[in-house]
Order: structure tokens, then sequence, then C-alpha cells
């Protein structure tokens, strides 16, 4: 990318003189750091304004450690960066802690003399109740919607939370050992986190446990599809599929309060690294990079070119009359 710039620029002035030597090598090392990057199986995009390269890694979490992938390209691309990007961090203090376990009933249970049936729609209720059949008792109709949906995503829809290996951990962990600068996006307080939990109204989870309902009515093998669409760069695929539907409408990501927050401190993030000479490099969830709205269509829409992958689904042209 940086070649072909130097390149028009020279014929536009009507110089035929080769390039600088710095040049040169910094078209190469940009260049190749790309390639790398694009030979692993997540999706990668590259966006370059002037001296500045910016790489977009589309993660997504639950791929289990047993699933083949090719982390080795993004290691390699990865010790060639001039800096990282990654997802938020949670700051919480001692205080914090304190007060959500004091909560933790509130956060985990419905408020007394409720159910399920009091905040989902009957055909919901309904579907929920075909699916939890197997269940030994009753215990989760009281649950709140926001665990509800948590069980329902790993106990039936088969979304790994323990044993994982995401392209976030394979980028940290080489960053740190190669002492590449590492920069969160952004920061999420505790004391926000805490009254997010105990504040939002259980109603505000519905949509989050109607999304993780359909995840599990497909079962295990969406969850599988998922990470195969994933490996395969079928972008629009892995955001169809109903268990990254419900992931990206659960806590925190449907949280009226730190959702907004989370997309703002990315969308400024990637202005920041635009301006920056070199190669960033930034690891997110692949929903805030495609979804609509989300920080390629922003860039798309402020005239970027942005090469990798398609993100947007097709839209079928309209017959002729």
């Amino acid at each position: 990318m940086m070649s072909r710039l130097f390149l028009v620029s020279a014929v536009v002035l009507g110089l035929v003189l080769p390039l600088p030597a710095w040049a040169q090598e910094v078209a190469t090392t940009v260049d190749e750091i790309v390639v790398t990057a694009r030979r692993t199986d997540a999706p990668v995009w590259e966006v370059t304004r002037g001296d500045s390269t910016l790489i977009l890694v589309g993660a997504i979490s639950g791929v289990p450690r047993d699933v083949e992938w090719r982390p080795e390209a993004l290691e390699a691309a990865t010790r060639r960066s001039q800096r990282i990007l990654f997802p938020q961090e949670g700051r919480a203090s001692v205080t914090d802690v304190l007060r959500l376990i004091w909560r933790i009933r509130t956060i985990a249970t419905l408020p007394r003399g409720t159910t399920t049936a009091d905040y989902l729609s009957p055909d919901v209720q309904a579907r929920l109740d075909v699916e939890m059949a197997d269940q030994k008792n009753d215990s989760w109709r009281t649950n709140s919607l926001m665990i509800l949906s948590m069980d329902l995503m790993s106990d039936h829809a088969g979304y790994e939370r323990g044993r994982t290996r995401n392209a976030t951990d394979v980028i940290k962990k080489v960053a740190r050992e190669a002492r590449i600068p590492l920069r969160p996006v952004g920061t999420v307080r505790g004391d926000e986190i805490v009254d997010s939990l105990i504040t939002a109204p259980p109603a505000t989870y519905a949509t989050c446990v109607e999304r993780a309902l359909a995840a599990a009515e497909v079962g295990p093998e969406g969850a599988a599809m998922r990470i195969a669409d994933w490996r395969a760069r079928r972008v629009p695929a892995v955001m169809a599929q109903p268990l990254e539907q419900a992931l990206g409408l659960c806590w925190p990501w449907g949280d009226p309060e730190i959702a907004p927050l989370l997309r703002r401190q990315w969308a400024e993030a990637v202005q920041t690294a635009l301006g920056e000479p070199g190669v960033t490099m930034a690891v997110a969830q692949l929903r805030v990079l495609a979804e609509p709205d989300g920080v390629l269509d922003t860039l798309a829409a402020q005239g970027y070119e942005i090469e990798g992958p398609e993100w947007k689904a097709a839209v079928a042209e309209a017959a002729a009359p």
C-alpha cells in the first residue's frame, strides 16, 4: 500500500527517480506485516492514512483450545508492529468487589415473587419451557435474565467459557514477550460496572434471553459453525449466527450504559491510531468492527480505503419489472 502511494506521487510530479532507501524500507516493512497478518485464519483489515497503517483483527470469543487455527502468522505480525491496541480493561477497587458480593443476589435472581414469565412474551416463555424441560427443577424460572441467558449459551448452545485461545490472548502474550507497547482502547470503572449490573431493570435483558434461546435451539452445531465461518473469514455469516447475535445483545454489549461507552472508546482509539506513524495492530471483537455503523462502516463512510474481507451481507438486487 505504501509503495503504491509513493509510486503514484512520483508519477504525478513527473519524476522517474527511484524511491529513497528509507521509503522503500518503510513500505516493505508495512507490506510484509500486512501480508503476514492475512495468513492467519482471523479476518484482518488494513486501513492506511499517509504514513499510518492500522491493522484491524476481528476476534471472537469462545474458541476452544482444541480448535485448529493458524495463530503463528498473527504472532509474527504482532512482533513487527509498533504498538498494539486491545479491548477495554475494567478497573475495580476492593470497595467495588465487596459491593458486588453484597448485592450478588440482586444480580443472580429476579425480584421476589416474579418469574421469567413476568418479563418474557408468552411465545418466548413457551419455547423456553421446551428448552429447559430436562432441568432437574424449576429454579431457572427465578434466575435473573442475564444469568439465564449465560446458562443457555454455555449449557445449551455450546459456547465455551473455560479453556479457550482467542486472537486477543495470542496477541497480548506475544506483545508482552516482545516488549511491544500494549494500550487498551479505554477503561471501564468498577463502580460503573457494578451500577450497570445491580440497577438495570430485569426487562433490560429480555431480548438477550430471546437471542440466547435461539442459539440454544440451534445447539452446539451452531457454535461450531460460528467458529468455522470465522476461520474462513465469512464475516457476514459469523454475524448472522444466533450465538454471535446473542453475545452482542447480552451484557456488556447489550447494556444501555456500558455498551455505548465501549463502542465510543473504540471509535476514538481508531482515529487516534490513524494519526500515528508506523503500524498499529488493533484486536477487537468482530461485532465491534463489522456491526452496522460499527468501526468499519464508519471508516468507509469517512472515505478510507479498507482492504480485507467483506463485512456486510450482500444486498439482493431488486427484481427488474
